[in-house]
């Protein structure tokens, strides 16, 4: 199986750089599962945000989310990547990712 290429929108790939290297890596080694067809080790699916959106789930120091969409066949999308300051996700972050989950379209 062949490895799925990454697109990251708007500004994920800017905000993910910005996270401490540790985490970076657990990210990067989630997103590497998902290019290769299994699933995160700690996600959940966000319905609200759209069809076949995920969010990956990474607590070191803190806790740190990548929201993603890996249903069509030849590409993963970024949507948004953020740390979480609270126990719910704010709505600021499922809007943004909902407004990026427009752009690439169903």
């Amino acid at each position: 199986m062949e490895t799925k290429p990454i697109l990251f929108i708007g500004s994920s790939r800017d905000d993910l750089r910005e996270f401490p290297a540790e985490v970076r890596k657990a990210l990067g080694d989630e997103l590497l599962r998902v290019q290769n067809g299994l699933m995160p080790v700690d996600f959940k699916p966000l319905k609200d945000v759209g069809k076949g959106a995920y969010e990956i789930r990474v607590h070191l120091n803190g806790a740190w989310r990548v929201i993603y969409v890996a249903k069509f066949a030849n590409v993963i999308y970024v949507l948004h990547a953020f740390e979480k300051k609270t126990r719910k996700t704010s709505q600021n972050d499922l809007e943004l990712a909902r407004r990026r989950y427009k752009l690439i379209g169903e």
